[in-house]
């Protein structure tokens, strides 16, 4: 069995925002040279995430208004963890909902997707510069 280790490096300008990570992921898979196997991709950072879904801008929409509505930015002072001197408890619990990582089948040297289904990149507390493993097994 082989394995392929690279990161992915984000410096997002706002506070927050999706970014359609597919082919960063595919490229990866290109130079592991692996046909066969598992491609993990992980959010190296407490305040990012990684999930699949569709790359619709109204989803993507619907997502920042449901996330803000569950965990909102503001007011900063209702959050425990930002009396620590931060200000992105909220992006700690969106993280949390979105998830960490995705695990993605490989077949025939392809990420192995369902209908519609692409990699994103979640940010959650930006403005700073952010990594994404992404680590491929198989053969």
């Amino acid at each position: 069995m082989k394995s392929y280790r690279e990161e992915l490096w984000f410096n997002v300008p706002g506070r927050r925002a999706f970014i359609n990570i597919t082919p960063e992921v595919a490229a990866c898979l290109q130079k592991s040279g692996i046909k066969e196997g598992l491609a993990l991709v992980n959010a190296m950072h407490i305040t990012a995430s990684v999930f699949i879904n569709d790359d619709e801008r109204g989803l993507h929409d619907d997502y920042e208004k449901w996330l803000e509505e569950l965990a909102p930015h503001e007011p900063v002072s209702q959050y425990r963890h930002n009396r620590t001197g931060e200000d992105n408890a909220d992006a700690h619990l969106k993280r949390q909902i979105m998830g960490r990582e995705v695990v993605v089948a490989v077949t025939d040297g392809r990420l192995d997707f369902g209908p519609w289904e692409q990699i994103f990149y979640g940010e959650f507390d930006g403005e700073r510069r952010k990594r994404v493993l992404v680590k491929i097994i198989g053969e």
